[in-house]
């Protein structure tokens, strides 16, 4: 279920056991809409950390891989680094992304590019592309490693004219704003310099026409 659709498109979880998903409601909520992304950081030494891709399992023959735009369906299931279980899809639907919306956390959507029908693969999510330094108390703790390991059911690839759409109508809206004010801008301004007629002398010129 998509949780939030506007015209205008931007241009991509608690501590519990196996046993205990009672608070696993809010954490969907939160996986969904995804987490912020603070850009790219970095190790003390320098070297960029990027999600570490492992794929468990791929089909022999692939016809078509997922890229920006496409859906997919998957079932995941997501750990701390310490093996306790954070959330897990399979005992609900399969989640349905579409690639580019920003509607999981950067980690997890940069691990389903590139992927077959069928493929699982298994993703370790630095801290800067989860729930960074804020992390999701008292489920994740700050600066978590998150580990998920996913399963992709279906893939559905974007048309050509949702893929203009997308890459087109955000270009568009942001257009429309200054536009809009600029509108704005002229009407008051164009009342501003319009003559004004009190109502005493309006009541005056029309007792005078009478």
């Amino acid at each position: 279920t998509t949780l939030f659709r506007s015209f205008c498109p931007r241009p991509p979880l608690p501590m519990a056991s196996p046993r205990v998903w009672s608070p696993l409601g809010p954490l969907v909520l939160l996986l969904l809409l995804g987490a912020p992304h603070t850009g790219a950081q970095s190790e003390g030494d320098g070297t960029q950390v990027e999600p570490v891709i492992e794929s468990l399992v791929k089909p022999e023959s692939c016809a078509e891989t997922s890229a920006w735009g496409d859906t997919v369906h998957i079932h995941y299931t997501g750990k701390l680094e310490d093996g306790r279980i954070i959330d897990s899809s399979l005992a609900r639907d399969p989640l349905v992304v579409e690639l580019g919306k920003k509607q999981v956390i950067p980690g997890m959507e940069q691990s389903l590019l590139d992927v077959c029908v069928g493929e699982k693969r298994r993703v370790v999510i630095p801290p800067h592309l989860a729930y960074g330094k804020r992390g999701f108390p008292p489920a994740i703790p700050a600066d978590a490693i998150l580990i998920f390991e996913m399963e992709v059911l279906a893939l559905l690839k974007a048309t050509y004219w949702q893929k203009v759409v997308s890459d087109v109508l955000p270009w568009i809206c942001i257009g429309l704003v200054p536009a809009l004010l600029l509108l704005i801008g002229l009407h008051l301004y164009s009342r501003a310099k319009a003559p004004h007629i009190s109502k005493k002398k309006l009541k005056a010129e029309i007792g005078r026409a009478h």
